[in-house]
């Protein structure tokens, strides 16, 4: 059978989801679930482009098939290479805060992801006047917006970061192999589909073993209620620092992240899931941006992590997930962050955070349902961009 082989994958990655070290209940297993379907959608999105003669872009993730502890604030695309060929990569660039490049070699592993072989932003590319570029990327290629590929290079990622979900507008992209530019594909045969499907089923099991374990060894191992200070972001992210860390808060309580506005062009807050993704961004507030949260008049951001409603514009929504991980994001960096650039945190009794917090002001009911509905337009017209 041509789908016998992403069955059989399906059913595995389905006893890993049921095996998962956190999975307490149902809850946890329904939400596995719905993981898994995600998963499915992805992996055939990315099997199905798993065309290195005639790529194109693919949304590597979303709000319904996410991984790795996607970034709320993030349009990510990739795109299959060859390090021997040539490709173009063409655009204009849009008015969000962040655009940036990486080549990884497509290496995945149950304690790793695929290694960074180059990274940068557009900062590195020429932009002509209407904001519309070309960009070369080849073995030994040197010039005008030329980037040569490592041998082993294997994906183009590109990320689109908003921090101002509402006035933001996303550019456009398209990729092609230069020496197939006006030629097209063989017909598909029966051969390629059962190829394309086993590849899905790989794409399917890898992804969810590996973040798994990626977030076991990397956050379950500090110390709970806690952020590190800034610091590079693993994976090679040219510009990107992180401050990452889990919680465990019951109902009565709050994790309050008290952080400096550092200046960079981007810079947020999420929560992610026991399955290492983030939470209903959509119709929940459970991430801020800096033009989204409200900045107290000493320059910081008191974002107030909970179940119970605060009745804070910063309130992080936990959604009933009474575990799981934060991270802090700043990109497009011209300067090393520090100590002093990071999050403190303390833990707080709800109903003492008015007495807590040294610039309380509460929001009403028609407040919040307004600041839901601007989330929810924005990501409507971000996802047709």
């Amino acid at each position: 059978m041509v789908t016998e082989s992403f069955a059989d994958a399906i059913a595995r990655a389905e006893r890993a989801i049921t095996e998962a070290p956190h999975v307490r209940g149902e809850r946890d297993l329904i939400e596995g679930y719905d993981y898994l379907a995600g998963g499915i959608r992805a992996s055939i999105q990315m099997a199905w482009a798993y065309d290195r003669d005639f790529p194109y872009f693919v949304r590597s993730t979303g709000p319904y098939t996410k991984m790795g502890l996607d970034n709320p604030d993030t349009l990510y695309f990739h795109a299959w290479l060859r390090d021997d060929a040539e490709y173009v990569v063409t655009g204009r660039r849009g008015s969000t805060a962040d655009l940036s490049f990486q080549i990884l070699d497509g290496s995945y592993s149950p304690v790793g992801v695929p290694g960074s072989l180059a990274a940068f932003d557009d900062r590195e590319v020429e932009l002509d006047a209407d904001g519309s570029f070309a960009i070369r990327f080849g073995p030994g290629l040197t010039g005008r917006n030329a980037f040569p590929l490592a041998p082993g290079s294997a994906m183009l990622v590109v990320r689109e970061v908003f921090s101002d979900w509402a006035r933001e507008e996303p550019g456009t992209l398209r990729i092609h192999r230069a020496d197939r530019f006006g030629c097209g594909p063989a017909p598909l045969t029966e051969e390629t589909l059962t190829r394309r499907y086993a590849v899905a089923g790989k794409m399917l099991v890898g992804r969810i073993r590996t973040f798994l374990a990626f977030a076991e060894r990397f956050y379950l191992n500090l110390p709970v209620n806690t952020l590190t200070p800034p610091r590079l972001t693993p994976g090679g992210l040219a510009t990107q620092y992180s401050s990452a860390g889990h919680y465990a808060l019951d109902d009565d309580h709050a994790m309050v992240v008290t952080v400096p506005v550092a200046g960079a062009p981007y810079q947020g807050l999420q929560l992610g899931s026991m399955w290492y993704v983030s939470l209903d961004y959509v119709n929940h507030q459970t991430s801020l941006t800096v033009p989204q949260a409200k900045v107290d008049p000493d320059g910081m951001i008191r974002y107030v992590i909970s179940e119970r409603d605060p009745g804070v514009a910063n309130w992080i929504e936990r959604t009933g997930h009474d575990r799981g991980y934060v991270q802090l994001r700043w990109q497009r960096l011209s300067r090393a962050l520090t100590e002093a650039d990071g999050p403190r945190v303390d833990l707080v009794a709800v109903d003492d955070l008015p007495k807590q917090l040294p610039y309380h002001e509460p929001i009403d009911p028609a407040g919040w349902r307004a600041r839901i509905a601007a989330r929810q337009a924005a990501t409507a017209a971000r996802m047709l961009g």
